[in-house]
């Protein structure tokens, strides 16, 4: 059963002055920690999250992992109170929230503290009104649907990559987000972290200190997803897994065992937005797209209104780059950076301080403290849902080439292939109802 009136702290706070002011002269002890001493922030000032998705990825961001870059992740930040978690799996769920209990317990001296509720269906966590962000980091088929329901129900959500699994969804996930004034931040984490080593490469390359640029190796081609007609044999779906809900847009097929993260993806969905993130901002494209794709060497490729062409494979010899990043070719050097490193040829080039009148981007140096600062503010995330959706549009039109085998033109203003219909079905998936964005 979902939750439908539920009491917030804030509003408990509230109503709790109108008692101690009735009550006055009666002695009152309150805790230190709800009047925001001692270091810890009150309830009210810390910003609640429910987290959906708990498995390896949502786990990881919820009590600390290789992407989170603080030791116990968003359970451990004082001003972060988590009130819910959800997955399909029971054992996930209950082993989270039992986590994540336990940690509050021990942060606030109460053996028998309990906050944090689990679910199964992540609607219950869109259903309270005590909440005011998810992370959503599920499979990537549900990305997208979840986005815009939590923007319905006027949630901040960090959602991880891809933004989406077609270009329809994309910007479904745009528009939901900005009718609905929401903060999203995609969790292409690389534009924060990292030494800075993205940021940097991005600075150096349009300031021009590898002169004109001429091309780009993306390390990663285009993605996409696909519905299979059937699964493998059928199973007995196991007690501790809802399967309908594992399922959600996808088919309705029959439980064969496998509940991979990446089973319908095509191509590198999962790590291609990574790549077409960082190259998007290092162009200055944010806000645009590609004007042409083609197939060569079994991989798909891009062309930009500006001549540039980027290359969804290796530079040859280089062995930096495969991890999230990229090599920029120009007319006077050469870049390649990614999660380990950033060099340069020549070696001045990445060397020299960037100078004050060279180029300079939004700096963030950690991705969740610029999500969090960004619900606290308003203000627009370093990877808000408009650059996520350029960013994850340049990696789902690869997908349509790579399936379609032939070259293609885009217009990026219209976001359509120019004078190719079947291309264009191809910007949609079929979605199984109700779950269609």
């Amino acid at each position: 059963m979902r939750p439908r009136s539920v009491l917030t702290r804030r509003q408990f706070l509230r109503r709790s002055a109108g008692v101690l002011g009735a009550a006055i002269a009666a002695p009152a002890i309150i805790p230190a920690s709800a009047l925001g001493r001692d270091g810890v922030i009150a309830p009210s000032d810390r910003i609640t999250m429910g987290f959906i998705g708990v498995g390896t990825q949502g786990g990881g961001h919820l009590l600390g992992g290789a992407w989170t870059y603080l030791t116990g992740g968003y359970a451990a930040r004082k001003d972060v109170q988590v009130l819910a978690v959800c997955d399909v799996w029971r054992d996930r769920r209950e082993r989270a929230q039992f986590r994540v209990n336990q940690h509050y317990a021990e942060v606030y001296g109460k053996g028998d503290y309990r906050s944090c509720e689990a679910y199964v269906d992540f609607r219950n966590i869109l259903d309270r009104s005590d909440i005011d962000a998810v992370l959503i980091a599920t499979p990537a088929h549900w990305h997208a649907t979840m986005a815009v329901m939590a923007a319905r129900a006027g949630k901040d959500i960090y959602c991880e990559k891809p933004t989406a699994v077609t270009v329809r969804e994309s910007q479904a996930v745009l528009a939901a987000v900005r009718r609905y004034g929401r903060v999203y931040q995609a969790g292409t984490q690389q534009r924060s972290e990292y030494n800075g080593f993205f940021r940097k490469a991005c600075e150096y390359v349009r300031s021009g200190r590898i002169g004109r640029l001429k091309e780009i190796y993306a390390y990663r081609d285009g993605g996409a997803i696909f519905w299979p007609k059937r699964f493998g044999p059928a199973q007995p779906v196991p007690d501790d897994l809802d399967w309908d809900l594992y399922l959600g847009p996808a088919p309705e097929l029959p439980y064969d065992g496998n509940t991979g993260a990446h089973r319908f993806d095509i191509g590198e969905l999962n790590w291609g937005q990574h790549h077409y993130d960082f190259v998007q901002w290092a162009t200055d494209s944010d806000g645009t797209g590609p004007v042409e794709l083609f197939m060569a060497d079994g991989v798909t490729n891009y062309k930009y209104a500006n001549g540039v062409v980027v290359y969804g494979k290796a530079y040859p010899g280089e062995p930096i780059g495969g991890d999230g990043g990229a090599v920029f070719v120009g007319t006077e050097g050469r870049i390649a950076v990614d999660r380990d490193a950033l060099i340069s040829y020549p070696a001045r080039i990445a060397r020299e301080p960037l100078r004050p009148g060279e180029a300079h981007v939004y700096r963030s140096e950690s991705h969740s403290g610029n999500f969090l600062e960004c619900v606290r503010t308003r203000k627009r995330p370093i990877c808000d849902a408009g650059i996520a959706h350029r960013a994850a549009s340049a990696l789902l039109l690869g997908g349509v080439v790579k399936q379609l085998g032939r070259s293609l033109k885009w217009d990026p203003a219209r976001e359509e292939f120019i004078g190719d219909d079947e291309a264009n079905r191809m910007l949609s998936i079929a979605a199984r109802a109700p779950w269609g964005v």
